[in-house]
Order: structure tokens, then sequence, then C-alpha cells
């Protein structure tokens, strides 16, 4: 079992999830159901997943969670892409999101790089 709180992907996914829910106060009233649900679902699953896989008892299970929160890592980075397209945002308005989203995603790639070879 693992301290979520100490890893260093979860502390930083946390802070990303408040800029995030920050940033799509900006979005249309409209996307209340559509857009702004969804990137509030993926953006808060990545820390979430991190946190419950640190409390499986094995790592082959942590390893899986940590996959599932990469995942919706790439999704949340396909729905601010979206949000460019339909001129929600500019890049620059979601320039460090998305540098902030990279880091996590390399994180999270090299734990579980790092755990393959403990399995």
């Amino acid at each position: 079992m693992h301290n979520y709180k100490n890893i260093l992907s979860w502390q930083k996914s946390m802070i990303l999830v408040k800029e995030i829910y920050l940033t799509i106060e900006k979005l249309p009233d409209d996307e209340k159901y559509g857009l702004i649900s969804q990137i509030k679902r993926s953006a808060i699953s990545i820390p979430s997943n991190i946190a419950e896989g640190s409390g499986r008892s094995s790592k082959k299970d942590f390893k899986r969670f940590l996959e599932i929160a990469l995942s919706s890592s790439f999704e949340l980075e396909n729905q601010l892409l979206l949000c460019i397209e339909l001129n929600y945002f500019k890049l620059t308005d979601v320039n460090s999101l998305m540098i902030n989203l990279t880091e996590i995603q390399k994180l999270i790639f090299g734990l579980i790089n790092s755990m393959k070879n403990e399995l």
C-alpha cells in the first residue's frame, strides 16, 4: 500500500483539478451538461484513481488504476483540444494546463513503467 499523498503525480493532478475548475467557468452555460461535466469528471478521475489504486493490496491492481488515471488524463487533454477547436478557448488560455497535464502524464507513465519490473 502506498501513501497517495506522497505521490507527485497525485499532488500535481490535485492542483490541475483546481485550475481546470477555474478555467471551465468561462465555458458557455449550454455546455453545463456536456463538455463542462465531462471535463470535470475526467479531471477529478486522475487523482481519484491514483488514490484509489494506492489502497489496493497488490501492485498489479495499483498499476491498473494508474493506467486508468493516465487514460483520464488523455481524455481531459482531448476535451481541452476540443474546446480550442470550438473556439471556447484559445491555446494561450489553456497552454499552462496542457503543459501541466503533459508533466502529469509523464509522471504517471514513469510510475507505471517502474512497476513493470516489480510485477
